[in-house]
């Protein structure tokens, strides 16, 4: 006791120490742990666990763009004829038949037959009434047929009398090759006044060109038959007048006198025979 009485402040400070010593050698424990915890806080933060969403269920609208895809189609013409009803007319041997495209109206028309026609330049002869020394000074007698031309009175063929660089009504000469005593082997060189365009014309070779286009039709649910019809032609059946407006070496185009709605109807000769 004695002991212990003198040196307790030894004693005691020896303790501290001992307890000091004791908590340094424990403190990198405590730190490791320190941080682990801390680490495991952080993670369970930014890193949750969380239970996965169920996959979405998109069948009924997977369906509705199914059926938009391929609409449902209702048929108010052949089954039903409430919103649509069928018309008919009756032919002229009095059948009924159905108002229907290409059964009545325009589409109904058949054209049978298309001509051509020409603008034909012919050498005739030579003006036996003029007095020439040479080819380029004599005058030739040239027919005109105008098929094409609007005017009636036009298209029939007529004779002209002209020379080397004279022009007449739809020509002119622009020169003459051979020999006046051998007619048959004279060439002329002749300008058309419309286009231009330069033609060689000789006794046995008369100059052709196609100007236009005729055309026969048939429209057989009112038994008519429109034979020779020219652009401009007015063509009546199925209640309503139908103008030509053009034909063509294939085709024939009508044009509705009640709207001007134009209709393509297009010429076959395998078909139409």
């Amino acid at each position: 006791m004695d002991f212990v009485k003198k040196h307790y402040e030894k004693i005691l400070l020896a303790v501290v120490l001992l307890g000091l010593v004791g908590a340094l050698v424990f403190l990198p424990f405590l730190i490791s742990r320190d941080q682990e915890e801390l680490q495991q806080i952080s993670q369970g933060v930014l890193h949750p666990s969380v239970k996965r969403l169920p996959d979405l269920d998109l069948s009924r609208q997977s369906n509705v763009a199914a059926r938009l895809s391929s609409p449902y189609v209702l048929d108010f013409s052949t089954t039903n004829k409430v919103f649509n009803p069928l018309q008919w007319m009756r032919k002229q041997d009095g059948i009924l038949i159905p108002a229907k495209p290409g059964l009545v109206g325009p589409d109904a028309t058949v054209v049978t037959k298309i001509s051509a026609l020409y603008l034909v330049l012919t050498l005739d002869s030579l003006d036996t009434n003029s007095v020439a020394t040479n080819a380029q000074s004599a005058r030739f007698v040239i027919s005109v047929e105008h098929q094409a031309a609007a005017v009636p009175a036009q298209r029939a063929r007529r004779q002209h009398y002209a020379s080397a660089g004279e022009k007449v009504d739809v020509f002119k000469i622009l020169d003459v090759k051979g020999s006046l005593e051998d007619p048959a082997q004279l060439q002329l060189n002749v300008q058309l006044m419309d286009t231009g365009e330069r033609v060689t014309l000789t006794k046995d070779k008369p100059f052709r060109r196609v100007d236009g286009y005729t055309a026969d039709l048939k429209y057989d649910p009112d038994g008519k038959k429109w034979p020779g019809q020219r652009v401009g032609s007015v063509l009546v059946f199925a209640g309503d007048g139908y103008k030509i407006v053009a034909i063509n070496q294939d085709s024939v185009i009508l044009s509705a006198q009640s709207n001007q709605k134009k209709t393509i109807r297009p010429y076959s000769p395998q078909v139409s025979e």
